[in-house]
């Protein structure tokens, strides 16, 4: 504890209101964020008892002072908390990292409506489903209204200037209404249709469905009752399909496993009746917490940003001092139930999602073994001795160069550490005033732009840094390490073997070691080309968007395959290029000159 800050008069002076405090070492980093709903109590409690986990017991024996702000609601102070744990990412907190909203199925406000993939803020133009898990399960449902409702998917323009029905229509998956195909109520009604499969109300659009096919067929309009009495099966085959429950409403499931020093927190989502799958979330800073600790924490972070369904069932009891409960119905100006131990269906989905979460969790901590083994491994063949916990600190960077032909030249700068990628670290770099395809003075000012930092202080240098290339290019970054005063001995190019090919890569150091090479069956050349390929691919997709910015083209011209007629049918097809990138592998393959595998290669491409 710092010597100016008198814990004791702190403690004495904090009222019994509630609030936010900031637990901060003697840097001044803010180590923990918490809130409270009588800040006395709850800051007292961390220096008059025993800690309630490993976790909690290392803060507190750094902490040299601490900062609190009264909030009038505790509902006030569990948003300012979520708010700064999220801008301060605070190393002691149980961080839930998740960059990307969940995505919506759109219904748009046209005269003839389109369904589409949607991912950001809602409005009232549109009607959106949701959320759901993930991409999948939204592409999922749109092929399901594509089949049995005959819903449009393209994009207004195309909609807007179409002389004639599109493939879609010939395979039966839209009622082409740009060349009126079918009349504006007819139309209307499908959507309405569709809109109450969505909601749930299946039984509902069944019986409406049935009952115009029979008035159709008693007023002799038999061309409209064999449409929908194929509606009917089509929709029937659905059901058959899909695990449909109609009496539970929307229900967020939320299951806690914990195993290996790891945590999953799986979410499953039940949207309209229907079970639309699931997200593994794999929580930071955890250690030692038990999962009430855990599920307080997601339940905190994830539904103040996120629409809060009508239920929440979790797999264990929430803390008995927690009233993230009461704050989340307070945010939700709805009732919003958190049950645990539910019963019926309810209780199926709950022992799925648990079960869902342990094999992910599993899988986790086999790749975790994995990647541990190789970074030892490299660390060994490279010298370095080093203890489990600066195994897990060694940090790997790794610089590649992309350009055609000298043209739009970026280099990129990927990150290793803690046993995996971290793409959040990732940078790429405008290389200007060089000579095209001049990669030697690329890499010089790469490196130079990078280290400049490291050699100012301001960046960390890492344990490791890779070079895509072999004595050349290793050269240069020695030239720039000397010039800047760093230590050479971190430099490793990656040298190509005979023939390019992959698994005869020979290491080049920079300080006068010989050349190392490491055979095919090597875990350290297997971690190498993990974080080389990682580079080239950062690389290449970084200079093929500044390509295609600076000629005006689409991406799918680079796309190998892919020529100006090709492309001209999918922006066709799909209603432009957003159009393209949300359709499945299968509907890719229905345009002509598209095969399954170009199909594959397209979608790769754009996802």
């Amino acid at each position: 504890m710092s010597e100016t800050f008198d814990l004791r008069a702190f403690l004495a002076q904090l009222p019994n209101l509630p609030g936010v405090y900031r637990h901060i070492d003697a840097e001044g980093t803010v180590l923990y964020v918490g809130k409270a709903r009588e800040l006395k109590k709850r800051v007292s409690s961390y220096f008059q008892k025993t800690p309630s986990s490993p976790r909690i017991a290392h803060m507190v024996a750094r902490v040299a002072k601490v900062e609190v702000t009264v909030t009038r609601s505790e509902a006030e102070a569990l948003l300012l908390e979520n708010n700064l744990i999220k801008s301060l990412s605070p190393r002691y907190n149980i961080l839930f990292r998740d960059d990307k909203s969940y995505p919506y199925l759109k219904i748009t406000g046209h005269t003839f409506p389109r369904i589409a993939y949607y991912r950001g803020a809602t409005d009232r133009r549109n009607q959106f489903f949701g959320p759901y898990p993930n991409a999948w399960a939204v592409r999922e449902s749109i092929q399901i209204l594509q089949k049995v409702f005959k819903l449009r998917t393209c994009e207004d323009t195309v909609f807007a200037n179409r002389s004639r029905p599109c493939l879609l229509h010939q395979i039966g998956r839209c009622s082409a209404p740009c060349v009126d195909a079918i009349t504006p109520e007819a139309y209307g009604h499908d959507v309405k249709r569709a809109t109450r499969f969505l909601q749930g109300h299946t039984k509902e659009v069944m019986d409406d469905i049935e009952a115009r096919m029979l008035q159709a067929s008693m007023d002799l309009r038999f061309e409209e009752a064999g449409l929908l009495r194929d509606q009917m099966q089509a929709l029937a085959k659905v059901l058959q399909q899909q695990t449909m429950e109609t009496d539970v409403g929307d229900t967020d499931l939320v299951a806690v496993a914990i195993a290996g020093g790891r945590v999953c927190v799986n979410l499953a989502m039940v949207r309209g009746g229907r079970h639309l799958g699931d997200k593994a979330i794999f929580p930071t800073h955890v250690d030692g917490d038990e999962p009430p600790a855990v599920l307080e924490a997601f339940l905190s972070q994830h539904y103040l940003e996120s629409q809060i369904p009508p239920v929440i069932v979790v797999s264990h009891p929430l803390p008995a001092e927690s009233e993230v409960s009461a704050v989340l119905v307070n945010e939700a100006g709805q009732r919003t139930r958190i049950l645990h131990q539910p019963q019926g269906l309810r209780r199926q989905w709950l022992e799925q999602a648990a079960q869902n979460a342990q094999l992910a969790l599993t899988r986790l901590l086999s790749e975790v073994g994995s990647q541990q083994a190789r970074t030892r491994a490299l660390a060994e063949q490279l010298g370095l001795d080093m203890d489990d916990e600066a195994l897990s600190a060694l940090r790997i960077e790794c610089f590649d160069i992309s350009h055609t032909a000298g043209e739009a030249t970026q280099a990129s700068n990927v990150v290793y550490h803690s046993h995996a990628m971290q793409s959040r670290e990732y940078r790429r770099y405008n290389i200007t005033d060089i000579t095209g395809g001049d990669d030697y003075a690329a890499m010089r000012q790469v490196l130079t732009r990078r280290f400049e930092k490291t050699a100012r202080g301001d960046a960390p240098l890492p344990g490791v840094v890779l070079i895509d290339g072999g004595k050349g290019q290793v050269a240069i970054a020695r030239q720039v390490f000397e010039e800047l005063g760093l230590d050479i001995g971190v430099l490793v190019g990656v040298a190509k073997g005979e023939g390019r090919k992959v698994g005869l890569e020979t290491l080049v150091f920079a300080d006068g070691r010989e050349p190392l090479a490491l055979g095919p069956d090597s875990a350290a050349l297997m971690l190498v080309a993990q974080v080389r390929d990682e580079a080239h691919r950062f690389a290449i997709t970084g200079m093929r968007a500044k390509r295609a910015k600076a000629r005006g083209v689409s991406r799918l011209e680079e796309i190998e395959g892919i020529g100006p007629k090709r492309r001209q049918r999918m922006l066709s097809r799909f209603g432009g290029l957003r159009g393209v990138a949300a359709a499945s592998v299968e509907e890719l393959a229905t345009v002509e000159g598209v095969s399954l595998e170009l199909a594959e290669r397209i979608y790769r491409a754009l996802h």
